[in-house]
């Protein structure tokens, strides 16, 4: 399989700390471009008094991220939710745990054409993602803000044919997760992820004309094999990540587009 990604590396283990330097365990952990990267930069410095020396791989998109876990090309990622990597293990058939909580995104419906939802116009276009838990999720926000319903049986992951009530007649599209800022000139209106929102110029905390609330099930999760979860390295980059130093810069960076779990 070919892996669209690109390598951060830092070689701060090895010339700050250069005695310690062969002590340190490698451990590749997969993040998507953006917060979760940035995040993880940050917790590097934490890792590194645990032990452990990360090696951060950027991933393009929301499914390679899994695989390369699964193939044991990496031993770690941080950039999903539990009902992502729920309906991941069920269709591909990985046996991937989450061992931590980390952030909470709230999902944003963005446009550049309509300064809030009320001037969306009656049959005005919606794009939403086309994986099944961000796509329903989309759903969700709109359905909680009033603008649709879906049946109540379709649970977190609602689909476009699960739709009960659409007042607006909006006509929905889905696109890839990653595409979705790319289209914002052409639709009245996106459901676009925070960290994909941030790293097209957008600003999640104040551009969004419908918001999702920031409580409920959408909380990302560090993911590792099932086989490693009891592995002393596992516990060590949790509690790297799951820190106070971690808490401030999450705070301080992202300015509530971004929400801490602890």
């Amino acid at each position: 399989m070919h892996l669209n990604r690109r390598v951060v590396l830092t070689g701060l283990a090895l010339v700050a700390f250069p005695a310690a330097a062969q002590q340190l365990q490698t451990i590749r952990i997969g993040a998507t471009p953006g917060p979760h990267a940035q995040i993880l930069e940050a917790v590097r410095p934490n890792a590194i008094k645990r032990g452990l020396d990360l090696k951060i791989i950027e991933f393009s998109d929301y499914v390679v991220p899994n695989a390369a876990l699964a193939s044991g090309e990496i031993e770690a990622n941080s950039f999903q939710h539990q009902p992502y990597l729920d309906n991941q293990n069920k269709d591909r058939g990985f046996t991937l745990v989450s061992v931590a909580q980390t952030v909470t995104f709230p999902m944003g419906i963005y446009s550049k054409k309509h300064k809030t939802w009320t001037e969306v116009p009656n049959g005005g276009t919606v794009a939403i993602q086309n994986d099944p838990t961000n796509g329903g999720r989309a759903l969700l926000l709109l359905q909680n803000k009033g603008a649709i319903k879906v049946k109540e049986s379709a649970g977190l992951k609602p689909t476009i044919a699960d739709m009960i009530e659409n007042p607006k007649k909006l006509k929905f599209v889905e696109i890839d997760a990653a595409q979705a800022p790319r289209v914002l000139d052409d639709v009245d209106a996106a459901a676009i992820n925070t960290n994909y929102a941030q790293e097209a110029g957008l600003n999640p905390t104040k551009d969004p004309i419908l918001k999702e609330d920031p409580s409920g099930p959408y909380v990302n999760v560090i993911a590792v094999r099932e086989s490693d979860r009891d592995k002393p390295w596992v516990q060590a980059l949790v509690e790297a990540y799951r820190s106070p130093e971690t808490k401030r810069y999450v705070e301080e960076k992202f300015g509530g587009a971004v929400l801490p779990s602890w």
